[in-house]
């Protein structure tokens, strides 16, 4: 489980190519790897990835052909927004983060207004009901909330207020216009929906 608050940029530095997906080089001096074991989970992006093998200031994971295809950023020598797993004593600044994409949306504005940015994106059909006025989203691992909703033809624009600490720290200041952005929605909201929708003349 994740929080959503990033406390590092890394870099891919390298992607091998495996038989089904990549082998990836993260670059990462300014995240501290002394407590990372083998095996353990960081999130790329919002992707959950498990380290296989790592340095004094970098390490490497795999990523599978599937997670590739349905994901956005781990394809290429990019930045990458990082945060190791949370401990059950760790505060939790965000909201619950399960590392798990749901789907790929496109930022349709990314504009500076007075010292923040205004982050508009559409999130596909299959979230668009996930996404609420006032609720929590995940967008490339980092924990936001969003600020008006309006449901339109191929899903659904959200838009989303940046603080300048939040572009600062992130690789959120490098999107644009047609950028292919991770999102994830609020966990909450799939077990709400799976108590609404369930039958229990089934079970």
């Amino acid at each position: 489980m994740f929080t959503g608050i990033i406390t590092a940029v890394g870099k891919i530095s390298h992607a091998q190519p495996l038989e089904k997906g990549l082998r990836l080089t993260v670059e990462a001096p300014d995240l501290d790897l002394s407590d990372v074991a083998l095996g353990d989970s960081i999130a790329h992006g919002g992707v959950c990835l498990t380290v296989i093998e790592k340095s004094a200031a970098s390490y490497k994971v795999d990523v599978s052909r599937e997670t590739l295809d349905c994901t956005a950023g781990l394809d290429g020598l990019n930045e990458v927004n990082l945060e190791k797993a949370m401990r059950l004593a760790d505060r939790l600044g965000g909201h619950l983060v399960s590392g798990h994409v749901d789907g790929v949306g496109e930022v349709v504005k990314f504009e500076k207004i007075g010292e923040s940015h205004e982050l508009v994106i559409c999130a596909p059909v299959a979230l668009a009901k996930y996404i609420a006025q006032k609720g929590s989203v995940t967008v490339n691992g980092v924990s936001l909330t969003t600020n008006r909703v309006s449901d339109v033809s191929g899903g659904a624009e959200f838009s989303i207020n940046l603080i300048p600490h939040t572009v600062a720290v992130t690789t959120l200041r490098h999107l644009k216009t047609g950028s292919r952005v991770n999102l994830e929605i609020d966990l909450i909201a799939r077990y709400v929906e799976r108590m609404l929708t369930a039958d229990p003349a089934s079970a």
